[in-house]
């Protein structure tokens, strides 16, 4: 059985634009690097956050080395980096290896508030 795809990558400024800026639903975007060991251990968590959210909120990844202007234009110093959008805005963000139920109560709160 093919493994359903959980998370999107975003690539470049337009793409984030797109998916994460104008998104109708909270979107949880993960900036991390395929080299950062927390972001690979928080990857699973996020992959089935993903699907437990799926209709009612995003979650997205963006890889800084590859994107490294939107790392800077959102000021992510250290990774991984989870920021949850809302109608284009940032309204919350979490810094480092974080539980599973912490970073959906933080989408959860943003969907409510929607």
């Amino acid at each position: 059985m093919a493994e359903e795809k959980t998370t999107n990558a975003i690539h470049g400024s337009d793409d984030f634009e797109d998916v994460v800026l104008r998104a109708k639903e909270p979107v949880l975007v993960d900036f991390w690097a395929r080299w950062c060991g927390p972001c690979r251990a928080l990857a699973p968590a996020l992959d089935e956050l993903a699907r437990e959210v799926a209709g009612r909120a995003r979650v997205v990844k963006v890889d800084v080395d590859e994107n490294p202007d939107l790392a800077r234009r959102y000021d992510v110093s250290s990774i991984p980096c989870l920021v949850v959008f809302r109608d284009g805005r940032e309204v919350r963000r979490i810094v480092g290896l974080t539980p599973k139920a912490r970073i959906a109560d933080a989408l959860d709160a943003a969907a409510a508030a929607a």
